[in-house]
C-alpha cells in the first residue's frame, strides 16, 4: 500500500493583519481559518468534515507564532476541533511573526525574518523551542514533525529540530528549489536521513518542459492529482505528500468560495476512499517509511492532454475567483 499524506499548513495570515487587535484577529480566523463565507465555511471545518466523512487520515501543520500578538487562545483555538476530529497535529512556524510582535520578540537579538534562514542557528534554536511548546500549551501533543513557513528552511532548522525533540521535517519542496535553502537537491524526492532529521519531501510531477510541480491542491487538476496518486501505487512509492492549507477553498479577501477548487479537493477525497492500493496516514500514527538509503524516484511523466485541462481549468478560475 502506497501511503498518501494529506497536509494541510493552517495559519493565520500575516499579510491580512492591520491593527492586531482582537477584532482583526477574529477577523483573521474568519478568512484564513474557518473561511466563513456567504455560502458556509470552507477551512478546516469543511475539511475536517469531508475528511470524516471518507475515512481519512490527514496532517494539519499549525503555526502557533502568532501567540505573540494574540495570546495561546489564538491557537487553542485552530488546535481543539482538529484534535475533536482525531486529526495530526504537527509544527508548523511563519518566523514574520515576530516583526510584527515587535517588543514582544522573546529574541535577544531582536532579529526578524520572512524566513527561517534569515535567522542564525541560535535564534532558530529559540524560535523552534517557542513555536513548539505554544504549541502543546494550546492543546496539541508533542509534536514529531515540522515544515517551515514558506518551506524557508535551511540546514541549520534541521539541526534545531533535531535538538528539540522532532523527528521529521517536510520542507524540501523539490519543484520549488529555491524555497529553501537545504543542501538538498529536486532529484532527491523519497524520505532520507538528513542532519539528524528524516526529510520527507513534498510530491512533485513531470513537466512539459522537463522540469517539476508541487503537488499542491491549488497548482494540479483533480485528473493530475489521480493520476500522480496512481503513478505513486503503480511505482510502488512507500509514501506521496500533498500540500494545501487552511484557506486554499476561498479567495480569501472577497470571502467567496472558490467552486473549482472546492470541487477539486472533494474529488481528491473520494478518489482517495476509493481508489485500491492506497492509504492515507499521519505522522502521529504512521509517519513516513525511511529505506535507510538514498532513493531518487521517477516522477510521473507530464501529458500534454492533462496539463492543457490545467491551464484552462486555472483560467476560468482566477478569472472567476481571483487569486488566494
Amino acid at each position: 500500500m502506497t501511503r498518501i499524506y494529506i497536509t494541510i499548513d493552517t495559519e493565520y495570515s500575516s499579510g491580512l493583519v492591520s491593527d492586531l487587535s482582537k477584532a482583526d484577529r477574529i477577523e483573521n480566523y474568519a478568512r484564513s481559518i474557518g473561511c466563513i463565507t456567504p455560502d458556509g465555511p470552507a477551512g478546516i471545518t469543511l475539511q475536517l468534515d469531508l475528511f470524516k466523512r471518507h475515512g481519512i487520515k490527514a496532517v494539519f501543520f499549525v503555526d502557533p507564532m502568532p501567540a505573540l500578538i494574540w495570546g495561546v487562545a489564538a491557537i487553542e483555538d485552530i488546535v481543539g476541533p482538529i484534535i475533536e476530529a482525531g486529526q495530526d497535529v504537527q509544527l508548523h512556524c511563519h518566523s514574520e511573526w515576530l516583526g510584527l510582535a515587535g517588543d514582544k520578540s522573546f529574541l535577544a537579538s531582536k532579529a526578524t525574518g520572512q524566513n527561517l534562514f534569515d535567522f542564525t542557528f541560535e535564534d532558530q534554536h529559540q524560535i523552534l523551542e517557542y513555536a513548539r511548546d505554544t504549541l502543546i500549551a494550546a492543546g496539541a501533543p508533542m509534536p514529531v514533525a515540522f515544515r517551515a513557513g514558506n518551506y524557508g528552511a535551511d540546514d541549520n532548522t534541521l539541526r534545531a529540530l533535531a535538538q528539540i525533540g522532532l523527528r521529521y521535517d517536510t520542507s524540501h519542496c523539490p519543484a520549488l528549489p529555491d524555497a529553501s535553502r537545504l543542501s538538498l537537491s529536486s532529484l532527491m524526492r523519497d524520505p532520507l536521513l538528513f542532519e539528524g532529521m528524516i526529510e520527507v519531501p513534498v510530491g512533485s510531477i513531470g513537466t512539459l518542459g522537463g522540469g517539476l510541480r508541487h503537488a499542491q491542491i491549488t497548482a494540479l487538476s483533480l485528473a493530475e492529482l489521480r493520476a500522480a496518486i496512481g503513478h505513486a501505487r503503480d511505482n510502488a512509492y512507500s509514501s506521496f505528500t500533498l500540500v494545501t492549507h487552511s484557506f486554499e477553498l476561498i479567495n480569501r479577501r472577497k470571502l467567496a468560495v472558490n467552486k473549482i477548487v472546492k470541487q477539486r479537493f472533494e474529488g481528491l477525497c473520494r478518489t482517495l476512499a476509493d481508489m485500491d492500493g492506497v492509504t492515507t496516514g499521519n505522522y502521529r500514527d504512521t509517519p513516513p517509511l525511511f529505506g535507510g538509503s538514498f532513493q531518487s524516484s521517477r516522477p510521473m511523466p507530464a501529458n500534454a492532454l492533462r496539463t492543457g485541462y490545467r491551464y484552462a481549468e486555472q483560467l476560468v478560475s482566477n478569472v472567476l475567483y481571483g487569486a488566494l
